[in-house]
């Protein structure tokens, strides 16, 4: 049984007793499904909104490959996995590369595809919570003072706390003042993990690579 019960799950292939036999399977554990029958039906409902995507390697019209890359081109996230019939694994393979969290190849184990499919879950809640949590830090360096945010982008640079003061003009105790203020609001409980929020918020591109412990 899943533990995300509101969990939506599209089904995208040109099968009609497929679509209807994988609504059945996902049903009997408690999953909501929804069917296309091919890859513009289902670019036209939003496919953001679901949490998983099973999508048909071959299908009329749009190729499950080019729904993958129209959903990439969007920015859609929810975690595709490919169904193959014999001879699609190089396909399967392709669209790894481009993304894709598994393949399956038909005929199914109904056990195996349960078994991936509450994976990709797993992978869509762990993805919406990480970008709850980057939002919520953006939110919080957005709240800094220009003065503070001017300091935290030093402190990324690796300069030192009396650097930074001789280039912004200030003292250096003024400069671990706001510092200090502006961990606080990030939540950062060290200079270390200060640092590495800055990296998330992509203030720097990677960590300085000055050893934390020699700055003043």
């Amino acid at each position: 049984m899943t533990d995300t019960p509101n969990a939506c799950i599209a089904v995208v292939d040109d099968d009609e007793a497929l679509r209807e036999s994988l609504a059945w399977l996902l049903d009997s554990v408690g999953l909501t499904s929804r069917a296309f029958s091919d890859g513009e039906a289902f670019l036209a409902e939003a496919p953001g909104g679901f949490d998983a995507v099973l999508l048909d390697v071959r299908m009329p019209g749009l190729s499950g490959l080019q729904v993958q890359q129209r959903m990439n081109e969007r920015g859609d996230e929810p975690p595709v996995i490919f169904m193959t019939g014999h001879g699609d694994v190089p396909m399967a393979v392709a669209a790894l590369k481009a993304g894709a969290l598994d393949f399956i190849e038909k005929p199914f184990n109904h056990q195996q595809l349960i078994d991936i499919v509450q994976q990709a879950l797993l992978t869509h809640q762990q993805r919406r919570r990480e970008r709850e949590r980057h939002d919520a830090l953006q939110a919080r360096y957005a709240a800094l003072r220009p003065k503070e945010q001017r300091i935290l982008v030093h402190v990324a640079e690796g300069m030192t706390s009396r650097e930074i003061a001789e280039h912004l003009d200030i003292s250096a105790k003024t400069v671990e003042v706001y510092r200090l203020r502006a961990m606080k609001a990030l939540g950062a409980a060290s200079l270390a993990e200060l640092v590495r929020l800055c990296v998330a918020l992509q203030l720097v591109t990677a960590l300085p690579a000055r050893n934390l412990a020699d700055r003043d």
